[in-house]
């Protein structure tokens, strides 16, 4: 699979966009809002520069794409009117796979700009640019020493290919509790290596004091036996088509998702080894996935149709890659079916995160 064709969420504007199914990614980021203010804040108050530059990576689309940068913004703001400073200005870069929906991403520029002129006034208006840079951040994307503030939010579980040998990973996507232990250590190595070079990229960007925030998709433990994420749900409704003879056995089998849930001991530890940055918080927090549920008298079916269409936007296209477009409502169906079903469900439990705040050593 080129995984940078096709790992991207489904675009525009409809009942299964990633902008109408991105609740879960929502709740992420308002969590990590105060982490976020406390880094900004730090990185102002020791570099003071006339002009911030802040890049969002994996910044997909919809409502959450600028959210943070409103925090940034909104942050600073206030502390230059508490302490009478002139306000500086921001040049913001976003930043995503070059087969993102940038199209919506940049339509939607005029109306945040307005948001912002309507809360903070008119000088916004000429303080603040933002742009678009698309690739991968597993590569090099700044000038050296360009950038003040560096923020992701669930992208990084995201490896840059799926890990080598894990041929043997039977009735699976990804790495699972079935799962063989070499598969373990496959995706487990797999993430060390992405992880490590993104850290190297990013320390050649970020000035000396500047801040970066991660958030990913994470794992309590180290041991991944006993963990699931959504995805084993994903497997199992693949099997059921398989059951029915709509989908070839042998397809499933040869089909993994480049995905993978650390643990906080591994981020740590890569960090560390890493050497360009300090922590300065290192987290594992739960957002309750019933925030899916819109309305509380909504039944199981209705919920499980909610949490379908949510994994359906950000995994159809992978998925329409490797079996063709023609399953892909069925599968969903069944998805939703079994997410109904509570001794299947996996919705019910929490969604685990860790986010780690740096700064540039």
């Amino acid at each position: 699979m080129a995984e940078a064709k096709v790992l991207r969420m489904n675009e525009a504007d409809h009942e299964i966009s990633y902008a109408n199914n991105s609740v879960i990614q929502n709740a992420v980021i308002l969590k990590v809002m105060p982490i976020i203010e406390e880094s900004v804040s730090d990185m102002f108050s020791k570099t003071a520069p006339s002009c911030v530059k802040v890049a969002d990576l994996g910044c997909s689309s919809g409502p959450n794409t600028f959210m943070t940068i409103s925090q940034v913004i909104d942050t600073i703001h206030g502390i230059c009117t508490q302490q009478q400073l002139k306000l500086p200005e921001f040049e913001v870069i976003l930043n995503d796979l070059p087969e993102n929906d940038f199209n919506s991403v940049f339509t939607s520029v005029p109306g945040f700009i307005e948001r912002l002129v309507k809360e903070k006034g008119d000088m916004v208006r000429e303080r603040c640019y933002i742009g678009g840079t698309a690739g991968s951040f597993y590569h090099r994307l700044f000038p050296t020493r360009s950038l003040h503030f560096v923020h992701s939010s669930y992208a990084l579980h995201w490896l840059s290919m799926v890990p080598v040998g894990v041929e043997n990973n039977k009735g699976n996507i990804c790495m699972a509790g079935s799962s063989p232990p070499n598969v373990v250590e496959a995706y487990s190595q797999q993430f060390r290596k992405d992880f490590t070079n993104f850290l190297s990229m990013r320390s050649k960007e970020i000035i000396p004091q500047g801040r970066m925030v991660l958030t990913f998709l994470a794992r309590k433990n180290p041991n991944p036996s006993n963990e699931d994420y959504g995805m084993e749900l994903v497997a199992m409704s693949l099997l059921d088509l398989v059951a029915q003879g709509v989908v070839k056995e042998a397809d499933v089998d040869s089909f993994n998702l480049p995905v993978y849930t650390p643990c906080k001991e591994e981020v740590g530890e890569i960090v560390e080894k890493e050497g360009s940055f300090e922590i300065k918080e290192l987290q594992v927090f739960e957002v309750d996935v019933n925030c899916l549920n819109r309305d509380e008298q909504l039944r199981n079916k209705d919920l499980g149709k909610n949490y379908a269409n949510t994994m359906r936007a950000v995994f159809e296209p992978m998925i329409c890659s490797h079996f063709g477009d023609a399953i892909i409502d069925e599968l969903f169906l069944r998805f939703a079916d079994n997410a109904a079903d509570l001794s299947k469900n996996s919705m019910q439990r929490n969604k685990i995160n860790i986010v780690v705040s740096m700064a540039k050593k």
